[in-house]
């Protein structure tokens, strides 16, 4: 595989990271001309050849996820159709990923959709980032190579050289990348008891751990409203926290997510590049890590059909 051409390709959603894996591996971004018909319609050439070519379409399917979606499904059936040897679709964040499952009577499973839509489409093999379920690559019946961002998430912390830290939870879901993340740093544990009484809505419940004079880390995959993570900041504080930091792999921040994190007691909040941020959400408060290293790193080893996972070991 590592004697066939390597080619980079993107859609509209997040060009900045393209372009900073594209500078990491040293190759220039394919030449591909997305565009809008008149109606809405998304209209995509591929403007050199790519036959017998090892390809790799950076999309993640953050907002407007619809529209994303489609510029990543057709981008790839012009690629298979152009006679591409292997597509990868390199999705840093995948949206929908939390519509897992029937939590009611007659309601869908999103994120097994989308995947069954991407592998029609042409995809030979799947690269995400944190994934909300990690059972979703079940979904999928084609490879599926799962990169965590706990690794550059602790780093960050590593080189702040805080002490006394307790790595928190904000829900029971998270206690997995949460000791993961506090094995990798050294801190202590804790979780917190949460309901959820209607999507994007929280009620802290319970704190369990101690917290007493300590500098907290929140950790989550995923910030969207802000209302989880700015509650449970608000009620470590009372319990006896020193300091709050939180962290994320992907910085939805939708709705009033940035005007709630402007105001919670939070100290920094450091997120990573699967979503590109607007300049209206780059306040001082937020820190952005950069992801295309560790996605470059993936895609060569991928290439060369070497382990992907000893990127972490």
């Amino acid at each position: 595989m590592a004697t066939r051409e390597l080619k980079i390709f993107c859609g509209n959603s997040n060009l900045e990271l393209a372009q900073e894996i594209s500078d990491y591996l040293g190759i220039t971004i394919g030449e591909a001309n997305v565009k809008r018909f008149q109606d809405g319609e998304i209209s995509i050439g591929i403007e050199e050849s790519v036959r017998g070519a090892d390809v790799f379409v950076i999309q993640p399917t953050c907002a407007p996820t619809n529209e994303n979606i489609m510029e990543l499904l057709i981008l790839v059936d012009a690629l298979r159709r152009a006679s591409a040897y292997r597509i990868t679709a390199v999705v840093p964040y995948y949206g929908y990923a939390r519509q897992e499952r029937k939590a009611r009577a007659r309601e869908p499973i999103t994120a097994k959709l989308i995947a069954n839509i991407i592998t029609t489409s042409g995809a030979n093999r799947l690269v995400a980032m944190d994934l909300h379920a990690p059972a979703i690559q079940g979904f999928f019946d084609i490879p599926v190579d799962h990169l965590p961002g706990v690794p550059i998430l602790a780093q960050y912390f590593m080189e702040k050289n805080l002490k006394d830290i307790c790595v928190v939870s904000p829900d029971i879901g998270g206690v997995g990348r949460a000791r993961n993340f506090a094995e990798r740093i050294n801190a202590s544990l804790a979780i917190v008891d949460k309901r959820r009484p209607e999507p994007n809505v929280s009620e802290i419940m319970n704190v369990i751990g101690e917290l007493k004079g300590k500098t907290v880390i929140l950790i989550d995959d995923i910030i969207d409203t802000a209302g989880t993570i700015t509650h449970a900041a608000s009620a470590l504080l009372e319990r006896g926290a020193k300091e709050v930091y939180a962290c994320c792999t992907h910085p939805v921040l939708s709705g009033p997510a940035v005007e709630r994190l402007e105001k919670s007691v939070i100290k920094e909040v450091v997120v990573t590049n699967t979503i590109p941020l607007p300049a209206e959400k780059k306040i001082d408060k937020i820190k952005v890590l950069s992801v295309a290293p560790l996605l470059g790193e993936a895609i060569v080893r991928i290439h060369e059909d070497l382990s992907v996972s000893k990127l972490f070991s």
